[in-house]
């Protein structure tokens, strides 16, 4: 085994044993706990701060660099699909009126 594959191995066993246990990690302990309240309370906000965590970039970049044009689709379709959400608060009717302004941006004019 050459030198690289050791280290490449070793890495991919050492990576594999932080993973256990840190996954493992609150099935240890023997007496029950439970997270302070502070904790809880802050893990409410994590699913939506993932989220625009991966959303965000993806509308307001391209490549690397901020949207420098007013002529993307994007930006125009996540406006009116987050009008809609505060106005009737639908999920649903979200994702249909940002594809109804995305749609005709992007295939028809090209944006």
């Amino acid at each position: 085994m050459t030198s690289s594959n050791l280290w490449m191995l070793t890495t991919i066993v050492g990576l594999a044993c932080v993973t256990v246990l840190a996954r493992s990690f609150f099935l240890i302990s023997a007496k029950p706990w439970s997270l302070p309240r502070w904790v809880q309370r802050g893990l409410h906000y994590a699913p939506i701060a993932a989220l625009a965590a991966v959303i965000v970039p993806e509308i307001v970049m391209t490549q690397g660099h901020l949207v420098s044009t007013w002529q993307d689709a994007r930006v125009y379709s996540a406006v009116a699909g987050a009008l809609w959400f505060f106005w009737r608060g639908s999920m649903l009717g979200t994702l249909l009126v940002g594809m109804a302004v995305y749609l005709p941006l992007h295939v028809g004019l090209g944006w």
